[in-house]
C-alpha cells in the first residue's frame, strides 16, 4: 500500500512541477531558465512515480505433457 502512496506522491509532483514549466514558459523573458529546470525535474519524478508503482507478477502457464 505504501508503494502506491509513494507512487501517488511522486506523480502528484510532477504534475504540479510540470504546470510550473508551462507557466515560466509562457511568461517569457529569463523565465525560460525555470521552465527547463522545472520540465527536467518533472520528467525526473515522473520516471520515479513510473519505477515505484507496484507490477503485478505474470502467471506463468503450466507446461501441458
Amino acid at each position: 500500500m505504501q508503494r502506491y502512496a509513494l507512487a501517488g506522491l511522486f506523480a502528484v509532483i510532477s504534475l504540479s512541477l510540470a504546470l510550473v514549466a508551462v507557466w515560466a514558459a509562457l511568461s517569457g523573458g529569463r523565465a525560460w531558465v525555470v521552465a527547463f529546470a522545472a520540465g527536467a525535474v518533472a520528467f525526473w519524478m515522473g520516471d520515479l512515480a513510473r519505477r515505484v508503482w507496484p507490477r503485478r507478477q505474470a502467471k506463468l502457464a503450466k507446461p501441458t505433457g
